[in-house]
C-alpha cells in the first residue's frame, strides 16, 4: 500500500508541476502554438532517459524508488516520457517492428481517435 501512496504522491507532484511549466511556458511565448506541451513532453524524454540509466543501470536503486520516480513523477509529468522509453527499449532490444507499431499506432491511431471522440461528441 505504501508503494502505491508513494506513486501517488510523486505523479501528484509530476502534474503540478506539468500544470505550473506549461503556464509560465504560455505566459512567456503564447498559446498560438502548443510550446508549454511541446517542451513538457521533450523535458520528460530527456530525463526519464538520463534517470532510466542512472537508475538502472550506473546505479543500484531500489525498485519502488525508480517505479516512483519513472512512473510516478514523470508519468504524472508526462506520459509521452513512458512511451519514448518503452519505445527506446524495444529498440534496445533489436524489437524494430514492435518499436515502428508502436510510434505509428501512438500517435497517426491516437490522433485519429481524438477526431473520432470529437466528432462522435458533436453528433451527440
Amino acid at each position: 500500500m505504501s508503494r502505491l501512496f508513494l506513486i501517488g504522491l510523486a505523479g501528484f507532484v509530476g502534474t503540478i508541476s506539468r500544470y505550473w511549466l506549461s503556464g509560465v511556458v504560455a505566459r512567456r511565448y503564447g498559446e498560438t502554438f502548443p510550446l508549454g506541451t511541446l517542451v513538457i513532453n521533450l523535458t520528460g524524454c530527456f530525463l526519464v532517459g538520463l534517470l532510466f540509466y542512472l537508475l538502472h543501470e550506473r546505479f543500484v536503486v531500489n525498485p519502488t524508488v525508480r517505479t516512483v520516480v519513472l512512473i510516478g513523477l514523470l508519468g504524472g509529468f508526462t506520459t509521452f516520457s513512458s512511451f519514448g522509453l518503452q519505445t527506446f527499449t524495444l529498440l534496445q532490444d533489436g524489437e524494430f517492428g514492435l518499436a515502428t507499431l508502436n510510434l505509428t499506432a501512438s500517435n497517426f491511431i491516437g490522433l485519429v481517435l481524438v477526431w473520432v471522440g470529437y466528432t462522435l461528441a458533436r453528433i451527440l
